[in-house]
Formats: structure tokens, C-alpha cells, sequence
């Protein structure tokens, strides 16, 4: 049974996020999607906000599941009896970085392989921190985040 690791800290999950599960999905067996607890991030929704964003942005993709993890992603992956990590990348900038923790993680633990997965052109502007100030300043952010927790992340910030 193939199982791959879609890391993150999904704050919050946007349209972006979601092109990346969508496509993972058909690719392994079980796609997990890890919501990371990242200590030099202080992320706007709580670890079981993001959680349960997820949980209903996904609804309907069977053979994914929404978890949380702390700690070293390679031994989250050696729990989870996963070799594959997905890192979504929309420019060339997300590469330079992904780069070097993906050579991290294989340095770490050799069996481990990264999967990039460049997100579609109609989100490649798409960031977590741009939907954020967009709801922090009523912007629209309609089409950039599942319809399902648009309301949540419009009420997180006050409407």
C-alpha cells in the first residue's frame, strides 16, 4: 500500500493546497495530509482549527486523511510507514528551499523521496499569508479558498 505525506502548516488550507491533495491523491494509496506544529510560525487559526478546515475541505477525497504532527516530519513518515513526501511549489523561489529539506530529509533517512508537485497557474500567485491579509482587510476571497470554510476564515478575522 503506497501512503504519501503532503506536509504543512495549512493556515488556512487555500484552492492552491487543495489542487496539490487532489492530484496526490491519485497518485498513492492514501495521501495524508500532516498539519504541522511549527514552532517558528505563530499561525492565526489553532492546530485544531486547521485540522477541521481541512477535514471539511476534503470531504468527498476517500483516500485522504487529516492529520496532525509535531516533531521531525522523517520520523512522522516512519510512523506512518510512508517513503513519499509532497511539496506543492508554485514559483522558483518555493524551490530553492524545498530543495534543501528535501536533500535534509534524504540525508536523514535515504529511502525517503520527495515528490514536487508544481500547484496550477491559476493559483500560483496563491499564499496562506495572502488570504489572511486579504480577510484581515474584508478583502474578497472568494475562489481562493474551499466555499466550505470561506465563512470560518471571514469570521476568524471579524466581519
Amino acid at each position: 500500500m503506497s501512503i504519501y505525506v503532503y506536509p504543512g502548516s495549512f493556515d488556512p488550507v487555500t484552492n492552491g493546497h487543495m489542487d496539490i491533495i487532489q492530484r496526490a491523491a491519485k497518485l498513492c494509496d492514501k495521501l495524508v495530509v500532516a498539519v504541522l506544529v511549527n514552532s517558528s510560525k505563530n499561525p492565526i487559526f489553532t492546530l485544531d482549527e486547521r485540522v477541521d478546515l481541512l477535514k471539511c475541505a476534503v470531504k468527498g477525497i476517500d483516500n485522504v486523511e487529516i492529520e496532525s504532527f509535531s516533531g521531525l516530519l522523517i520520523d512522522y513518515m516512519k510512523k506512518k510507514n510512508s517513503k513519499v513526501i509532497i511539496k506543492g511549489l508554485r514559483a522558483v523561489s518555493d524551490f530553492e528551499y524545498e530543495l534543501q529539506m528535501a536533500l535534509l530529509n534524504k540525508n536523514l533517512d535515504s529511502d525517503i523521496e520527495t515528490l514536487f508537485m508544481m500547484t496550477n497557474i491559476h493559483y500560483s500567485f496563491l499564499s496562506s499569508s495572502s488570504v489572511r491579509e486579504l480577510a484581515r482587510n474584508k478583502g474578497k476571497i472568494d475562489g481562493l479558498v474551499p466555499d466550505c470554510i470561506k465563512d470560518r476564515i471571514i469570521d476568524k478575522f471579524g466581519k
